[in-house]
């Protein structure tokens, strides 16, 4: 009779990889395949034929490249494959160690953030902890993250009132001259304020300055 720790009564977790390289794929594979409770039963090229892997077969765990051709961009990708797979747990595997990319991807819905260069040590572990609904994200990019949201929350208090509530109403996707219209202030200061706050922040986008309102409650005012 086997072992509870034993291989034969692992559940098997079953693996889409999805990158544009087949050179990578093929590493990729032979680094996963050689985990015996680990299955890869599908390959895809680009964010789109990942999809249709996904939806096909449904496995437990996608390993995904966030920098791949196609007409959809793999970051865009996630929302829609967490809806149409739910069952289905995200890893993405990149070169990309800006934390702001890591923040993204994670709040899109992926589970597990693993850098290319150390997909040998850490690969396995991503997706053994995705498969098992838990984050990780590569200790590279942890001490990153913290220092980054540390800096932001800094930034935040540096905030005006006014500022503040430029930033709401851009988060409610007011244009800059609905927001003049609304403070009664002209739509250059308007800008004036929006670039502070950018600055302030560390937030190039508009979609990231509304993440960020998301987060700090602004929208419940």
């Amino acid at each position: 009779m086997a072992s509870p720790s034993s291989p034969a009564t692992e559940r098997t977790v079953t693996i889409v990889l999805a990158d544009d390289h087949h050179v990578v794929r093929s590493g990729l594979r032979l680094l996963l395949d050689g985990e015996p409770a680990f299955d890869v039963v599908a390959e895809a090229g680009d964010a789109d034929a990942a999809l249709s892997e996904v939806i096909g077969r449904a496995p437990s765990v996608l390993v995904l490249d966030l920098n791949m051709p196609g007409a959809t961009a793999p970051l865009d990708a996630i929302p829609r494959i967490r809806e149409l797979a739910p069952g289905t747990a995200i890893v993405i595997l990149t070169m990309q160690d800006d934390p702001s990319f890591a923040r993204h991807a994670l709040r899109a819905g992926a589970l597990g953030y693993v850098l290319k260069d150390c997909a040998d040590g850490e690969l396995v572990d991503a997706v053994r902890a995705a498969a098992a609904g838990e984050t990780y994200v590569a200790p590279r990019l942890g001490a990153k993250l913290v220092a980054a949201d540390a800096a932001s929350r800094r930034a935040a208090q540096e905030l005006t009132a006014r500022e503040l509530e430029v930033l709401r109403l851009i988060a409610l996707g007011h244009t800059n001259a609905e927001i003049g219209a609304l403070l009664r202030i002209s739509v250059r200061t308007v800008e004036s304020h929006r670039l502070h706050i950018q600055r302030k922040l560390r937030r190039a986008t508009r979609a990231e300055l509304v993440g960020y309102a998301i987060e700090r409650g602004l929208l419940d005012r």
